[in-house]
């Protein structure tokens, strides 16, 4: 009887061996014909049959990975490091998909073993698995993906943003690529450093003191978020409350430049930096980008008060254009000769006595002295018209600086129809710094600059790929 029931038994719970499918070796990441997968154009039928990693493909392709630059500043001799290319996919695919931390991130890819070849991370061969790769020992641990994340290259970040823009940019019409980006904007968005100084419900008695350094992130910096420039909201009486001008933080800041499309906004340049440096450090590095994305200079620019400076004005002069920029209300209003010479209290014109190199956030600037015309170069004898106190010690002086943007600042005409509609442009910038708050630039939980920078970097990478989906009519397919 027991040799019968026995073998039924045991051929019940005997359960068939499953079927490995056919893993072509020319395809794993040690063969040195494989391709990138990220630049094939079609992928296997058993990573396609994945409907989550087909999305990744699809949404990533607009990048030419193929191109993508090399790590140029390697350790040789030494082990070559693991490629580049499928770390930047998949902090791509974390911004996206809103995951939370790097252990989100690597959980994620284990749940999707199709999406971890697509990516093309280096796999560990195992014949018994279904795909013919070890998932758990192919995947980057949450250390690696951040230990990678703080050391990317910035030549290979620009170059993301930068094919995004020109392939944005060759899909419109030729009789437009002449005047693409001829109209930018820029400003400057503030980062948190994740420091317990930033909370304030942690205690941190030193918390405004720039001398005391958190040691949570040596690289952060004690700055001022200024809020001048915004309105209060009014309450429900009617009456405006109180608010103050500005509040201390440690953090980065990141400067950017972006453009309008006929399918949104677009990031052209982008720079990340402590937030202690001024504002003005931050347009050279940005217009430096933008010239070597488009090839040219911009004619027309915006910025706020804090860039109201001679050399953004002598910049889109020179350039053809013109500059939208706010006075600054700390500087009293200029007003100039015919010949360019500035006017005194008195209105007369004021004769240039020599000139010097001044050093600001930038390079050397030559500027101007200018004295009182009834002193210098010979007394009139003439008595000030004004009856100015500093005419007994040698009359007025003032100082200008020497270009053309230095006059200009004052002689734009602020109330015409042509500077208000250029102005009206700053709102692109609000835009892109809205649907970066969205992916959390403000608070990125991150530590040390390059870290804050490279992630800076990719979220605006993910806002120029969501404009190239609409223009393309795909939108998000991850999402979708």
């Amino acid at each position: 009887m027991l040799d019968r029931i026995i073998p039924n038994i045991l051929r019940r719970f005997k359960r068939p061996v499953p079927t490995v499918p056919v893993f072509d070796r020319a395809l794993l990441p040690t063969h040195p014909r494989r391709p990138c997968p990220l630049s094939m154009p079609d992928l296997p039928p058993i990573i396609a049959a994945d409907p989550t990693a087909a999305a990744a493909h699809q949404w990533l392709a607009p990048i030419p990975w193929h191109a993508l630059p090399p790590l140029s500043d390697r350790p040789r001799p030494g082990p070559r490091p693991a490629p580049r290319a499928p770390f930047l996919a998949a902090f791509l695919l974390k911004l996206d998909l809103q995951l939370p931390s790097m252990g989100h991130l690597r959980r994620y890819l284990l749940r999707h073993p199709a999406l971890v070849w697509t990516l093309g991370f280096p796999l560990r061969p195992d014949p018994a698995a279904p795909l013919g790769f070890d998932v758990a020992a192919s995947v980057p641990s949450r250390r690696q993906f951040a230990r990678v994340l703080r050391t990317l290259p910035t030549p290979m970040l620009n170059f993301l943003r930068m094919a995004l823009v020109r392939r944005i940019r060759d899909a419109l019409p030729p009789e437009h690529h002449a005047t693409f980006a001829d109209t930018i904007a820029g400003d400057t968005k503030h980062i948190l450093a994740w420091v317990k100084e930033n909370n304030p419900n942690r205690f941190a008695p030193d918390r405004a003191k720039k001398q005391v350094q958190p040691p949570g992130d040596p690289d952060c910096r004690l700055g001022v978020k200024r809020r001048s420039n915004q309105q209060p909201t009014p309450t429900t009486d009617g009456q405006s409350p109180t608010q103050s001008k500005a509040e201390a933080y440690w953090g980065y800041a990141s400067g950017i430049v972006v453009t309008r499309t006929p399918f949104g906004s677009i990031v052209l340049a982008e720079h990340t930096q402590p937030i202690n440096a001024g504002d003005m450090t931050y347009f050279d590095p940005l217009m430096a980008q933008v010239e070597q994305t488009l090839g040219r200079r911009p004619r027309n620019g915006v910025w706020d008060a804090a860039f109201d400076s001679q050399r953004v004005y002598t910049y889109f002069h020179t350039a053809g254009g013109m500059a939208a920029v706010p006075v600054r209300k700390t500087n009293q209003p200029r007003q100039f000769s015919p010949d360019g010479l500035p006017l005194c209290a008195a209105g007369l014109a004021m004769p240039q006595q020599f000139t010097y190199a001044m050093n600001t956030n930038g390079p050397p600037q030559e500027r101007a002295r200018h004295r009182c015309p009834l002193l210098y170069p010979t007394a009139t004898g003439e008595p000030c018209p004004t009856n100015d106190k500093h005419f007994a010690t040698g009359g007025c002086v003032t100082t200008i600086g020497t270009q053309v943007g230095a006059t200009l600042r004052w002689t734009i005409d602020r109330g015409s129809a042509a500077y208000k509609a250029l102005y009206r442009e700053r709102a692109l910038v609000e835009q892109i710094n809205s649907q970066a708050y969205a992916l959390g630039i403000e608070w990125p939980k991150l530590r040390r600059q390059s870290a804050v920078a490279a992630w800076t970097s990719l979220i605006y990478v993910v806002i120029n790929l969501r404009v190239v989906h609409r223009q393309q009519g795909t939108h998000d397919p991850i999402h979708d």
